[in-house]
């Protein structure tokens, strides 16, 4: 520190002179230091504020577009996808079919249209009547409780909405024109559990191919939510609610121990 003598005082005046100043100055420091004593004890005792964790994300399972329709995947591999009502028949038919791609259909109103995604490759007969099959069982033709009944296969150039002249076309409604051959098939399905923990329901010959715990779907007394319990039971996945959307519209019945053919 650099001392500056006034001249016109003696050395004595001068000594009493920063005596004082640094007795101010020495009392300042102490309050400064007690200043901050006191800031330091008042944070100690403050709350910690903790960390916010950001909320754990769960991994989003984003569904395949098929899988709010009915559909199931044929013994030959092909993505068969049918309407649940006439609503989903529109989309299935106008947004969904491509011109390689092949349609089902029965002549019973109520019917879904079942759309054979073929990739460009011709399926086999057993994929047709796959398809068929699941057709005619999502059908009204499960509550009369016939054992089989009939469905056509066409191409999506003879499913149209122009109707004939004085006639009326409703929702999730074509025409179907042309050449068509129409073939009896069985009203039964079944369900079981593929590889990646998804439930598929369709025809036995197409779910024994791709799934395991399988069981038979079959016309019968039990209403469908009570089927449901017994196949999550037999499966041993899927909520009972998942497994209703799998189910046709009326009364059944369940049977387990049906073999896989992979």
């Amino acid at each position: 520190m650099r001392l500056v003598l006034d001249i016109r005082k003696t050395l004595e005046q001068n000594a009493a002179f920063y005596f004082e100043k640094a007795k101010k100055f020495k009392a300042k420091a102490k309050g400064a230091r007690e200043t901050a004593e006191k800031f330091r004890s008042k944070l100690a005792k403050q709350p910690v504020e903790k960390e916010h964790k950001k909320p754990e994300l769960k991994e989003q399972t984003s569904k395949h577009w098929y899988e709010k329709f009915r559909w199931f995947l044929s013994s030959e591999g092909m993505l068969c996808v049918g309407g649940r009502d006439a609503g989903s028949n529109e989309l299935i038919v106008k947004k969904h079919t491509d011109a390689h791609d092949l349609l089902c259909h029965t002549e019973a109103p109520g019917s879904p249209f079942f759309v054979i995604k073929t990739e460009g490759v011709k399926p086999n007969q057993l994929t047709i009547d796959e398809a068929l099959q699941a057709t005619v069982s999502y059908s009204r033709a499960w509550k009369t409780g016939v054992a089989a009944a009939d469905a056509f296969c066409v191409t999506p150039e003879q499913v149209s909405k122009e109707a004939n002249t004085g006639e009326h076309i409703a929702k999730g409604s074509f025409m179907v024109r042309g050449k068509r051959e129409t073939k009896q098939v069985p009203v039964k399905l079944a369900i079981g559990m593929l590889p990646d923990k998804r439930l598929m329901a369709g025809p036995e010959s197409a779910v024994s191919k791709h799934c395991t715990n399988i069981m038979q779907i079959v016309q019968g007394d039990l209403k469908p939510s009570d089927a449901a319990k017994k196949i999550q039971k037999y499966i041993g996945t899927g909520e009972p609610d998942e497994i209703i959307r799998l189910l046709p519209a009326g009364e059944l019945r369940v049977i387990g121990n049906v073999p896989t053919h992979h």
